[in-house]
């Protein structure tokens, strides 16, 4: 399969071109997203795409939109492809990877939300007992179901940069008490019922990320990708033990080989071997089968 890596659009002015999107303005109140077959691991887009994984980053998405709609409002249109990109020429191959959105204000964090404890949780937990200055019962064991779900939210970097942990009295600080709360309540809401769903498909949703936009009313929606392989950390249930670090559906499995590799995790990121991209693919298709089909 040919991999996408960047769109190439003339009749929009490009706004921004993020680790995985690139984002065009339609006019003012609406943008269009195409979403590549870039990956990034540890903030850094590596060179070697995942033919693919656009179309199933759109659709999975899609799907938690629509099934999310009653939680909150997301940034989704029903504008058609079609009237934005009249030249068939331009569609070609954006169909199943792209959107137009309402254009929204994003808030300046990453609403983190942890079911399990693995990743920099983990790392937190071994090191003070806490995530995100959240306390924790002493003797969890890696890839332990928590007590419940935590709100740990980050802050958004620049591509190259890395995201920093804030906990919610920093999270306060930056976008006020009401929306703080807001944010947590429905993100845990999101969490909560998202779990449900994917444990009934036989995956666990070990740790997510949202983002949320606000409009001139200072309305709030949920906006970017919602729990996708990118977004999360998938652990097919059958295989979970605590003690170890399941496998995934995830990029993870980018992650894991990484980190057998001599590299300073700055860029530029090494090339991946056609075996890590076959089996990375693979992988996000059965993840988006197992919960959207």
């Amino acid at each position: 399969m040919h991999a996408f890596t960047q769109a190439a659009i003339s009749s929009l002015p490009l706004v921004h071109r993020g680790k995985v999107r690139d984002i065009y303005a339609v006019d003012d109140a609406h943008l269009l997203i195409v979403t590549s077959d870039r990956i990034s691991a540890f903030d850094v887009i590596l060179p070697t795409p995942i033919p693919g994984k656009g179309e199933i980053l759109t659709q999975v998405s899609n799907f938690w939109f629509a099934k999310t709609r009653t939680l909150i409002p997301n940034h989704l249109t029903d504008v058609p492809l079609e009237s934005v990109l009249p030249d068939p020429h331009e569609r070609v191959g954006l169909e199943r990877r792209s959107i137009i959105t309402r254009k929204l204000d994003p808030l300046p964090i990453e609403a983190i939300v942890r079911g399990y404890l693995i990743g920099s949780g983990w790392k937190d937990y071994q090191r003070n007992g806490k995530v995100c200055g959240i306390a924790l019962p002493p003797g969890l064991r890696l890839a332990d179901q928590l007590p419940q779900p935590l709100f740990t939210p980050s802050t958004k970097a620049e591509v190259g940069d890395h995201d920093l942990n804030i906990d919610f009295a920093q999270t306060v600080a930056l976008i006020g008490t009401d929306l703080a709360e807001q944010v947590r309540r429905v993100s845990l809401a999101i969490y909560t019922l998202a779990a449900e769903h994917a444990l009934s498909r036989g995956i666990i949703i070990a740790d997510t990320k949202f983002e949320f936009g606000l409009d001139e009313a200072g309305k709030l929606y949920l906006i970017d990708e919602v729990l996708t392989p990118d977004s999360s950390r998938f652990w097919p249930a059958e295989a979970y033990q605590p003690g170890v670090s399941p496998p995934s559906f995830d990029k993870q499995f980018v992650r894991d080989y990484l980190e057998t590799l001599d590299w300073d995790k700055r860029p530029p990121g090494p090339e991946l071997p056609e075996e890590i991209v076959s089996k990375t693919a693979a992988k996000y298709r059965e993840a988006y089968e197992r919960l959207c089909l």
